[in-house]
């Protein structure tokens, strides 16, 4: 063999093992995005366990309230849908938009219903009712430094398939771009509310 077939062979070597290495580190971060995402299962699970607990208390004193709380068994199964099409495939954009879509019905549901609860000074002062909703807030800390970190997971995943060399590995092995995680839907979400007296 000549010394240009060895130049040529080596380059080829090298360039097959960076190939391979870049390969690696895509499936590497993508892993990362599937722990990151089971993270944030545990919990929502923990979330949507507590759910029907609060709405039963809740259903004593809200008689008349009937909507709210039908309202949020419909939100939670709605979510809890979603997040099991997100959990068999976190890093599919579609169905991680569709679970922060559901969150936020949910959110927004579960909002109401401690609205409404505000107006009622035994549920307010009911035991088990204060210790779920802390438990919920609880869980709602938890869900959020949990999506910071899968979105973390996402934006390292993102950039690395999404820069030189490695977009041609990422493109040609059908690593499409992870979606992040989003609290907030729209402008009206994120805007503060408006206290007044």
């Amino acid at each position: 063999m000549t010394t240009t077939g060895w130049v040529l062979l080596a380059i080829v070597a090298v360039l097959l093992w960076w190939a391979v290495a870049a390969y690696n580190r895509l499936v590497e971060l993508r892993n990362r995005i599937a722990n990151a995402f089971g993270q944030i299962d545990v919990q929502l699970k923990r979330r949507y366990d507590l759910i029907p607990n609060l709405v039963e208390v809740a259903r004593g004193y809200l008689q008349h309230e009937a909507s709210t709380l039908q309202a949020v068994i419909e939100a939670r199964g709605q979510a809890q849908g979603a997040a099991a099409v997100a959990r068999a495939a976190p890093t599919n954009a579609g169905a991680v938009s569709g679970l922060s879509m559901a969150e936020g019905v949910l959110g927004a549901s579960l909002g109401r219903l401690m609205a409404v609860s505000e107006r009622y000074p035994e549920l307010k002062a009911d035991a088990t009712m204060q210790q779920l909703s802390e438990e919920l807030a609880s869980t709602e800390n938890r869900v959020g430094f949990a999506r910071q970190a899968f979105n973390d997971q996402v934006l390292d995943f993102n950039n690395a398939a999404q820069q030189f060399p490695t977009l041609i590995v990422a493109r040609l092995a059908g690593f499409a771009p992870a979606a992040m995680l989003a609290s907030t839907q729209s402008d009206e979400e994120r805007r503060a509310p408006r206290v007044q007296f």
